[in-house]
């Protein structure tokens, strides 16, 4: 992925536009998660509810910590132990974090990916990221570039292209404080 890509695609990102990007499995949709704006069009896109909360993406650890609460220490060694990986934890959400993002609940889906183009997205950014399958609300995920397109075309300010990972399902989510699997990877 060049690095040209990867700043107009930050780029974007800051000034409120929703990007699609390839990860573990799918093709994701993206925006920056402090804009109410970015998130209201990446939900229409998708025609998705806001009562369902979204995956946050980081390209490491410290880019989730402002949105994280407090966890066990053995707990959260367990996370970390996963990351970066295929592994999406709940956990709890931290003070001020919007609702939009936890589906208005107290804790938050969070992952550092280790999708080389999603976790160059985040470090080009500066932080998490909003990410969710480029879909409609249950409609099959895009599974390449080309389909992102067409699904969503203009509506994207930018499609990063590349390979996907190796993974035929999305990302496991795991709800951390109980280790209960809430959908399996």
């Amino acid at each position: 992925m060049s690095a040209f890509r990867l700043r107009c695609a930050a780029r974007a990102l800051h000034a409120g536009g929703v990007v699609a990007y390839p990860t573990e499995a799918v093709y994701g949709l993206g925006c920056n998660p402090l804009d109410p704006e970015a998130f209201e069009r990446l939900l229409a896109l998708k025609r998705r509810p806001d009562r369902k909360g979204v995956i946050l993406i980081a390209g490491d650890e410290a880019q989730l910590a402002p949105y994280l609460g407090s966890l066990d220490p053995e707990v959260h060694a367990r996370v970390r132990a996963s990351w970066p990986g295929p592994v999406t934890w709940l956990m709890p959400a931290g003070p001020g974090v919007p609702g939009w993002l936890t589906g208005y609940r107290d804790t938050i889906a969070v992952r550092v990916t280790d999708h080389p183009v999603a976790a160059a997205l985040c470090r080009t950014f500066g932080g998490a990221l909003v990410s969710t399958s480029a879909n409609r609300s249950g409609a099959p995920p895009a599974r390449s570039a080309l389909r992102a397109r067409l699904l969503f075309g203009a509506d994207l300010a930018v499609v990063l292209s590349g390979p996907l990972g190796t993974r035929d399902r999305p990302t496991a989510i795991i709800e951390a404080s109980s280790g209960r699997v809430l959908r399996a990877g």
